[in-house]
């Protein structure tokens, strides 16, 4: 049985997604997810809470779909190259959520870009700490693995983003042509680990 709150951000992400942020009414996600205006007052303060909600919604998806990946792996490369490759994936599967996220939330404002923000330094760190431990185990000599963990974002973003433009790159395009760049970048070179999630 779902409930009203995952009914309420449902109907949110359809509607977001098709309309955008500026033209969605709460009159619209009520009638949707079956509830009243009420109910989604009881879930969420305002229509930004609402909006802001499903970006951390997104961002755990993605952050727990990473760390499920590449938790098998032992530290090093191998798991920089699943948790980037885990990353395109869950962006290229979930479309609306990334139209969301990195569409949408640009340009909407200081609550809006700081939530994309926090996103992506969170994303970030995860890959900095990656990074870090393939530079102790000696699989690659020491970069800054901070600035590296974003400039990879910034790409990653870039053609996703573009992707829920126009729907092309396709996703696996994507994944086969950036994460052996962005490897190669740091000097790793290595056989495809494949990872079908």
């Amino acid at each position: 049985m779902t409930s009203t709150r995952e009914r309420i951000l449902e109907s949110a992400l359809n509607i977001f997604s098709n309309k955008g942020y500026h033209d969605t009414k709460l009159d619209e996600i009520a009638a949707e997810s079956e509830t009243s205006k009420g109910s989604i007052y009881f879930h969420f303060p305002n229509k930004e809470r609402l909006f802001l909600s499903l970006v951390d919604q997104f961002a755990d998806l993605l952050e727990r779909r990473v760390t499920a990946a590449i938790e098998p792996l032992p530290p090093g490369m191998g798991r920089v190259q699943v948790a980037l490759e885990t990353c395109l994936q869950t962006f290229g599967k979930y479309r609306r959520p990334a139209k969301i996220l990195l569409v949408q939330a640009t340009g909407l404002g200081q609550p809006f870009e700081q939530k994309r923000n926090e996103v992506n330094d969170r994303f970030a760190r995860l890959i900095d700490g990656y990074l870090q431990e393939a530079v102790a185990i000696g699989d690659i000599t020491a970069v800054d693995s901070e600035v590296t963990a974003h400039a990879w974002m910034g790409a990653i973003y870039a053609l996703v983003i573009r992707w829920v433009y126009t729907g092309e790159p396709e996703p696996q395009r994507i994944i086969d042509s950036l994460v052996p760049l962005l490897l190669r970048s740091v000097g790793y070179v290595n056989e495809p680990i494949t990872n079908n999630q």
